[in-house]
């Protein structure tokens, strides 16, 4: 494979920590999955977003970059490939979503202290999902917190996305899961392992199964 660190992105439901699996499965890659899980503000904030996004978005932010962090310090990087279902700049979108202005602004200084010193992804993975499929991978695998998320919330997220893959510069390859399944159709596995195999030029690519 021509990437030593690959990250996988998409809103909520996406299907990003599946992909990632099947990657590091396949490559024998160190996986990367965000915690969340023990994330207490989360399920709270759903519950009341205008109390809770704040101290969730740093939480989030500072588990992410120790996270990150700690490839960096133990030159994983350079002890076989890296994949993982998140890049840092997640914090930033989610924050614009969430954060009242002032707020966001702090968060945006804050964000641009711990950033730069991170590791970079050798490219990108966006996983495009349509706001339907979204809910209906959300209900199955059953997250009660989640399971009131709305279209419209969705479609914010959706939209922030869509304005940082305007503006990135690095190696991205853009994927429609509406027409990809890797799960159920391992030809599109396959097809994206012969993309990821091949030494392409490219800034943005969007991966089609034709």
């Amino acid at each position: 494979m021509n990437y030593q660190y690959i990250a996988i992105e998409g809103n909520i439901g996406a299907g990003k920590s599946t992909l990632a699996n099947l990657l590091a499965k396949h490559y024998d890659a160190r996986l990367v999955l965000e915690e969340f899980a023990d994330n207490n503000f989360l399920p709270k904030f759903y519950q009341d977003a205008d109390r809770y996004a704040f101290p969730l978005e740093l939480s989030f932010l500072a588990d992410r970059f120790k996270q990150l962090k700690q490839i960096a310090v133990n030159h994983d990087l350079f002890n076989g490939n890296v994949i993982s279902d998140y890049v840092i700049t997640k914090s930033k979108l989610f924050a614009r979503v969430n954060l009242k202005d002032q707020e966001y602004e702090l968060f945006q200084k804050l964000f641009d202290i711990m950033a730069p010193n991170l590791p970079v992804p050798d490219l990108l993975i966006y996983l495009h999902t349509p706001v339907n499929k979204l809910q209906q991978n959300i209900k199955q695998r059953g997250r009660t917190y989640e399971q009131n998320i709305s279209a419209e919330y969705l479609e914010r997220v959706q939209q922030v996305y869509q304005q940082y893959l305007k503006q990135e510069v690095q190696k991205t390859l853009i994927i429609d899961t509406g027409a990809f399944d890797f799960i159920n159709e391992p030809a599109n596995f396959e097809k994206l392992i012969s993309f990821l195999e091949k030494d392409y030029d490219f800034r943005t690519h969007y991966l089609s199964i034709e």
